[in-house]
């Protein structure tokens, strides 16, 4: 993700020839049609944090990127190892510092700087991330880091997207080593590759063994061992199809085949952006790896000089928004989070998606002029003229004293900025909480008035005949209003109150952090407890995805229910949109259910929200309780 084709020599200069209007590969090979490709990348990447509903897959942008970093680099350390029968690892290493740390360095501090000037209740919780991401290490942070249920419905971080730049860095750390003594100690390169396809196939299967599917994936999505196997796949492709001994004279149908394995491996890759989430279990078990093979065979063929669809990635746009990307990636989610409304019901804002998209190249293009250019590159020659002629605190300071003076800042600013809190809306979300488990409490103790009431009327009706008949008349009446069972999370605590005002002998089983997982088992000790009605209710989907085949599984647990009403979500989180979509395809396929839409009832109406857009204001329990209430009244006129 962050190494640029444009200079993928060893000193990284760049190296281009250009005649009338076409570009042509010159010794080390500058390959153009792979920054087109990185702009494809990034933009899928931008479109899926922007949550657009026709790119739900865009997160395969970084796996893109995985595989384009994994070519590249092994690409030139393999280059090195022929000229030089050696590996520099100081070299590559410092290199990798100087490219990456400054423009890192300077995202982080703007950050912070927002933070400070704009929301300083928010610092104490973000240092501890910019830690993760000076070290990177992010992706392990946010592995390991334990967060509580309220901090996960908090504000996201501006800094949730680092944890890709730190498995690539990672792995920049780890590879050169192992290939170098692979380079040394296995003499037929064919054994090499052998072996790198070996550590791909291991990586890929330790993601699908570790993987439980209809649970977070995060373990897998974020960990370097199951997310190695992309730029595997990638070392191994630099390995079989160097760029150095590749040539633009192809023609008839070696040419045809070649435009075609790129014109199918393009369209993989783009119907997997398209028709993918993240949520999905075949992601996990095989699809990321198919989707790495497909960008394996795309970095191939746009790598190769007579491409004809590398000349369509070449032309100049793509090709400048490519060199950008690295500095793109970094502001583009940050840009985003920080300046998208902290509750947004309405959708998407084209206006403010634009801004955004034009704000983040914006940034990325000063970071590259002023700050990673210049370091990267030196000072120009008339500059360096001047440096002789200038006392020694006139002289512009030199790449390690920057890189130095860049790492005091990020110290000072993570250290000495004051610690204002978890965040005004934790609070808000915490008081909310300490409210629901008030109304949780309440709720069971009374469906245990409600047990008792009917125990004693059953008592009171055996005494007279005219009392037996009365009671009897009462009891079909409750049998009646406790025909209705609802299952549901922290939501649905807050409108239990609502709910029991209108329908006597309801019986609610809610409780804070429920997934779809842990209803069986709800299920199982309402029929126990003889409290599972007819009509049910099942409001889950908030904490966590949940799988097609687990929910039907779940209402299978429900045979003596004529009536299901599955409720979907508003929650501001990437498993909204696959929540939602499970909901409504077995809403409409599996007998007897029909789907409450909340996510459609409060669509532009930020007021029913707290600032963690999930949990309910008065007036959106009393939105929610209405809308259940018309649903519910329905099912009993049925009856």
């Amino acid at each position: 993700m962050n190494y640029s084709t444009k200079t993928n020599q060893f000193n990284e200069q760049p190296n281009r020839q250009y005649r009338g209007r076409r570009l042509r590969t010159v010794d080390h090979g500058y390959m153009p049609g792979l920054d087109g490709l990185r702009a494809l990348a990034v933009f899928a990447v931008i479109f899926y944090h922007l949550n657009l509903s026709w790119a739900p897959g865009g997160l395969l942008g970084v796996t893109l990127f995985f595989v384009l970093s994994g070519y590249l680099i092994t690409n030139i350390l393999l280059k090195q190892w022929e000229s030089t029968g050696t590996i520099d690892l100081k070299d590559f290493w410092l290199r990798r510092a100087r490219r990456l740390l400054p423009a890192v360095f300077v995202m982080l501090a703007g950050v912070m700087v927002w933070m400070l000037l704009f929301a300083p209740e928010r610092l104490a919780a973000l240092k501890q991330e910019a830690l993760a991401a000076v070290f990177y290490i992010s992706n392990w942070y946010l592995i390991f880091h334990q967060v509580s249920y309220f901090e996960s419905f908090g504000p996201p971080s501006p800094l949730g997207h680092l944890w890709s730049l730190a498995v690539e860095e990672q792995f920049y750390l780890f590879w050169p080593l192992l290939l170098g003594l692979g380079l040394r100690w296995i003499r037929q390169r064919k054994w090499l590759v052998l072996g790198t396809i070996a550590l791909t196939l291991a990586s890929a299967a330790a993601m699908a063994l570790i993987y439980i599917p209809g649970q977070d994936p995060s373990r897998v999505y974020y960990g370097t061992d199951t997310r190695a196997f992309s730029l595997l796949a990638g070392a191994a492709l630099a390995m079989v199809w160097p760029s150095g001994k590749m040539t633009g004279e192809l023609t008839g149908s070696k040419k045809l085949i070649l435009d075609g394995t790129g014109a199918l491996g393009l369209l993989a890759v783009l119907l997997m952006i398209v028709k993918t989430n993240q949520y999905q279990p075949f992601l996990y078990q095989g699809g990321l790896l198919l989707f790495s093979i497909a960008a394996a065979v795309l970095v191939a063929v746009l790598a190769h000089p007579a491409s004809s669809l590398g000349r369509f990635f070449s032309w100049g746009p793509l090709r400048w928004l490519g060199e950008c990307s690295y500095g793109i990636y970094l502001w583009h989610y940050p840009v985003i989070i920080l300046t998208n409304p902290v509750v947004n019901t309405g959708g998407v804002d084209l206006s403010r998606t634009f801004w955004q998209i034009g704000l983040s190249i914006l940034l990325a293009v000063l970071s590259r002029h002023f700050i990673e250019d210049p370091i990267r590159y030196g000072s120009r020659k008339r500059g360096r003229r001047r440096v002789q002629t200038l006392q020694w605190w006139q002289k512009p300071l030199g790449v390690g004293a920057k890189m130095s003076l860049g790492i005091m800042l990020m110290v000072l600013l993570l250290f000495v900025t004051p610690n204002g809190g978890t965040g005004i809306s934790a609070k808000a979300i915490a008081q909310n909480h300490e409210t629901t488990e008030q109304n949780q409490n309440q709720t069971q103790a009374q469906n245990q008035n409600q047990t008792q009431e009917q125990d004693e009327q059953g008592t009171q009706a055996q005494e007279t005949d005219q009392e037996d008949n009365k009671a009897n008349g009462e009891a079909t009446e409750a049998v009646q209003e406790n025909e209705i069972t609802i299952i549901g999370d922290s939501v649905m605590i807050n409108v239990t109150p609502v709910l029991q005002e209108q329908f006597k002998g309801i019986v609610i089983d809610a409780q804070l952090g429920r997934q779809m997982y842990q209803a069986p088992e709800v299920i199982a000790g309402l029929r126990e407890e003889g409290k599972l009605g007819k009509t049910v209710v099942i409001q889950l989907g908030n904490n966590g995805p949940f799988s097609e085949k687990q929910l039907k599984e779940t209402l299978d647990t429900l045979p003596g229910s004529t009536e299901i009403l599955l409720v979907n979500t508003r929650v501001p989180k990437p498993w909204e949109g696959g929540v939602n979509e499970t909901l409504n395809k077995v809403a409409q396929s599996y007998p007897g259910a029909r789907l409450i839409d909340w996510h459609t009832v409060s669509k532009g109406h930020n007021d029913y929200f707290y600032k963690d857009g999930v949990h309910l204001t008065q007036t959106g329990v009393e939105a929610y309780g209405e809308m259940l209430a018309k649903a519910l009244a329905v099912e009993e006129n049925d009856y």
